[in-house]
């Protein structure tokens, strides 16, 4: 993972961003598609009151890294938001070609399946920070 590139740009330079960098690249509050590796994630993180939401919808490709990569950035992010907690939100459910790994990952890892307000039946997971 150490060499894992985030549209071509090291985990570690994106660790080391400002507050103002997080807040104009990462924590847009839209959805975004990124090349991490050699996955295409569509995501969206956000921070509001204390909270700051990854909201994963797709990733095709991938395995080198990928989910360790968006929690190390998550938590980066938090940490310089001062966030109070990480919740985590992961559209696995429905999917048409379900990837039984990730899906096998996710539950290994805390996730539970449940009911998310305004994002419908997802992976979840709330981490204290």
């Amino acid at each position: 993972m150490a060499d894992i590139q985030i549209e071509g740009v090291s985990l570690a330079e994106i660790l080391s961003w400002t507050e103002a960098e997080f807040d104009a690249l990462v924590l847009t509050d839209k959805p975004l598609v990124v090349n991490i590796g050699s996955a295409s994630v569509l995501g969206q993180f956000s921070y509001t009151d204390k909270i700051l939401t990854v909201e994963l919808a797709q990733i095709d490709g991938g395995g080198e890294g990928v989910l360790p990569a968006i929690t190390r950035i998550a938590k980066k992010a938090a940490q310089i938001k001062n966030a109070e907690h990480i919740e985590c939100v992961v559209h696995a459910i429905h999917c048409a070609n379900p990837n039984l790994k990730l899906r096998a990952h996710l539950e290994r890892t805390g996730f539970e399946i449940k009911q998310v307000e305004g994002k419908g039946e997802a992976y979840f997971k709330r981490v204290s920070v």
